[in-house]
């Protein structure tokens, strides 16, 4: 299994929550002077779209060159008024896969972009799975959304820069705006800002269709102590399962914190589905019950680390354009572990064989359902696992 490429010399610093996220963000952009990439799945136009969105607009008038990339299907509710004011205001704005009122059912509409990554001048870059959308407000008045993002400094930076201006430029393309790709290339410093060693890398339908489940499933086989996964939508294949189950059965710690609150009620309950044959094998689960999850996060071995875009769903690891980082560095996975252990003891509910309630048979009935119903869809899609049982 090929190992993923790290780079030292790298500043990575944890940011929880929006709340930490957005404030960090808006002041790398105010201080940009060249150039500024933005990848996003989601963009409301909330307190904190208007916020990013009128510092980006700063930096245009500074003269920065701004492009904003955002997904067609996850800013469906950014109205043509909203986008048109920033195209005015002079930043470049794509949309990747655009969604259609008389869009027609087809399996390329599912291949979203589903990253969250920002450049500024290829100075500092942002990682993680925080969308550009106001976490402390929501319908159902709950506390922000459990999230992370990091800031990074360094070399890496090279592979992040590289990446956001190489998908920037093939849609660009595809929409015939050319004329929106800057011919001058910045080049990252190669100068250490730190001593943390970091991998990037994405999911696309290329070079790189397995590149972050692979980097799971090495972390996951050379584990010897602890693992800890957080993530929002989990429904991996047996692969995945059988790497946590046989960690377990060698003695390694594997917690899940996982979603408690229904987002999604498919992927809700077919994730549920698989719980019983989890902790048979020994592997501990939570669902974190403050609010919603968001987080797609691990640490392995308190020195094994990963923030990012990617759920370990069919979605993420078959389907749209995803990116993480790994972090070796055992300062790092050490916050990220005691964030992680602060919302599993103070704000989760511990899953186990006497209190699973949710196994009554009609529950347990919708559970089994939702997840072949997944699995069929993934099938007639063209998109299915070949080892996709649990």
């Amino acid at each position: 299994m090929r190992s993923p490429y790290f780079i030292g010399g790298n500043q990575i610093i944890l940011l929880h929550n929006g709340e930490e996220y957005f404030p960090k963000l808006e002041a790398a952009i105010e201080q940009a002077q060249t150039e500024i990439y933005i990848e996003t799945y989601i963009f409301e136009y909330d307190a904190i779209g208007i916020r990013i969105s009128e510092a980006l607009i700063r930096a245009v008038q500074r003269g920065v060159s701004v492009h904003l990339l955002l997904d067609g299907y996850g800013c469906q509710n950014l109205s043509r008024d909203e986008i048109q004011n920033m195209l005015t205001a002079g930043i470049h704005v794509l949309i990747f896969r655009p969604e259609f009122i008389f869009s027609m059912p087809h399996r390329h509409r599912l291949r979203r972009m589903h990253r969250k990554l920002v450049s500024i001048d290829a100075k500092i870059a942002f990682v993680g799975g925080i969308n550009i959308i106001d976490d402390q407000h929501n319908p159902e008045k709950l506390t922000p959304r459990f999230d992370y993002a990091v800031l990074i400094k360094g070399p890496i930076l090279t592979q992040i820069y590289s990446s956001m201006r190489r998908l920037w430029t093939q849609v660009a393309w595809v929409h015939l705006k050319e004329h929106w790709i800057n011919p001058v290339v910045i080049k990252p410093t190669h100068k250490p800002y730190g001593n943390q060693r970091a991998a990037f890398l994405i999911r696309d339908n290329w070079r790189h269709r397995h590149d972050i489940e692979r980097a799971y499933l090495q972390a996951i086989h050379q584990a010897h102590t602890e693992i800890i996964i957080a993530n929002a939508y989990f429904l991996p294949g047996r692969r995945f399962i059988t790497a946590l189950k046989d960690a377990a059965q060698r003695g390694v710690n594997v917690e899940l914190l996982l979603q408690g609150r229904i987002e999604y009620r498919l992927q809700y309950h077919a994730t549920r589905a698989m719980y019983e044959n989890l902790l048979q094998a020994g592997i501990k689960i939570y669902e974190y019950s403050r609010s919603y999850l968001h987080a797609k996060v691990a640490v392995i071995d308190q020195h094994w680390a990963t923030v990012g875009s990617s759920n370990i769903d069919p979605f993420s690891l078959l389907l749209a354009r995803e990116a993480n980082i790994i972090i070796e560095d055992q300062d790092f996975a050490n916050e990220l572990k005691t964030s992680l252990r602060t919302a599993i003891v103070q704000e989760s509910v511990s899953v186990t064989s006497a209190n699973k309630g949710f196994l009554s048979w009609h529950k347990n009935t919708i559970n089994w359902l939702s997840f072949y119903l997944v699995r069929m869809i993934q099938g007639i899609l063209g998109y299915d696992w070949p080892d996709n049982q649990p």
